[in-house]
């Protein structure tokens, strides 16, 4: 494990740490960058996925968020001085989850079909704003969920990830909320009426 410490590290320097660290791997290996921001955190992302990097990352408290990358060795054709301070990848977009599984017809591949919208939210060019979770949803912000670390890593990366406090009521599951926070009906429908475009699975 190589951690990189690029905390209180303005753009361009935690992407220049990062990749000094992944040009020095003689195999495979994974390094841990630690930032205190969410836009170092995307463009660390974004630039480690390039280079054919595993990449998580996770919130851990206030202004304090880890990037995991997992590398098979060091990336081919990494050039120096091509390093870019992307604006924040965030755009006027809720995603609206209202169900543990998508579409209908076979529960069990709907459950493996909403893992893969998930996962293919956190590898969009502009993240949503904010994802709302509600009735079945808000099972997968909860523990055993196969999506946590996916939707853990869109927090880091300053998604918003709110579930209807009713909702974790009914299932008897507020104490298992596992990632973002608990919001209320009024919250959802401010949010859904304030978004530029509403994507739901």
């Amino acid at each position: 494990m190589i951690t990189v410490n690029a905390m209180g590290d303005n753009c361009p320097i935690p992407v220049i740490k990062t990749k000094k660290a992944m040009q020095a791997l003689t195999g495979p290996e994974t390094i841990e960058v630690l930032v205190d921001n969410e836009i170092a955190v995307q463009n660390v992302t974004k630039m480690a996925a390039a280079q054919g990097g595993e990449v998580s990352s996770e919130k851990l408290g206030e202004k304090e968020y880890k990037v995991t990358v997992k590398m098979k060795g060091a990336p081919e054709g990494v050039s120096e001085g091509d390093e870019v301070c992307t604006p924040d990848m965030r755009g006027n977009t809720i995603v609206v989850v209202a169900s543990d599984r998508m579409g209908s017809g076979n529960d069990e591949l709907g459950k493996v079909l909403i893992k893969g919208f998930i996962y293919a939210v956190t590898q969009l060019d502009n993240l949503p704003k904010k994802m709302l979770f509600y009735n079945g949803g808000a099972t997968l912000t909860t523990e055993g969920s196969d999506s946590l670390e996916d939707l853990k890593s869109l927090e880091a990366q300053g998604v918003e990830i709110l579930t209807c406090g009713t909702c974790l009521d009914y299932y008897q599951l507020k104490d298992k909320l596992a990632v973002g926070s608990v919001t209320n009906m009024y919250s959802i429908v401010e949010s859904m009426a304030e978004a530029g475009k509403i994507i739901k699975p």
